[in-house]
């Protein structure tokens, strides 16, 4: 049994509302990054049958081109689905006392809200304005809908994050 290895398996997912609008800065060397929190909520019923809810609060971080994304789109209120990991860093404050925090380092954010779906397409498609399309030739105007990147739409509630393969 000695020679058995506990597997190194740091994965969270879990969805919620975010609680304020989110910070977004840019580091020293230009990499984009926001700082937001989630209230993920459980509900359960107590020893005496009275439904109960639990909210847990989690810091979240997201890095470059995803941090963008977030930034564009998200704000107080808004429903997301995160898959990442659990990060710990710490620091000491100004008064020299050493801070810790554990937070949800991003990998992928599934935006949630109908509204941020529809905000995320026009952002990747560009401008959807009618007064554009009814200004241009028809002819022209199929080639450049053909010319756009195609956008998946996804339903809330079809989540493929590739774990259908996962061996543990």
């Amino acid at each position: 049994m000695s020679d058995l290895k506990m597997p190194d398996i740091n994965n969270v997912l879990i969805a919620g509302n975010l609680t304020s609008d989110p910070i977004f800065r840019k580091t020293a060397n230009g990499t984009s990054v926001i700082n937001f929190y989630i209230a993920s909520n459980r509900k359960y019923r107590d020893n005496s049958g009275i439904w109960r809810e639990n909210i847990c609060y989690v810091g979240v971080v997201a890095w470059h081109r995803l941090a963008e994304a977030c930034n564009d789109v998200l704000k107080r209120g808004c429903s997301v689905l995160i898959d990442g990991e659990l990060q710990s860093r710490n620091w000491h404050n100004d008064d020299g006392t050493t801070r810790n925090v554990v937070e949800l380092r991003a990998r992928r954010i599934q935006f949630l809200d109908r509204k941020l779906t529809q905000d995320v397409e026009e952002i990747v498609a560009g401008s959807t304005d009618e007064a554009d399309t009814e200004d241009k030739h028809p002819d022209t105007a199929d080639k450049e809908e053909s010319q756009t990147p195609e956008i998946q739409k996804v339903e809330p509630t079809d989540f493929d994050f590739g774990y259908q393969d996962l061996q543990l």
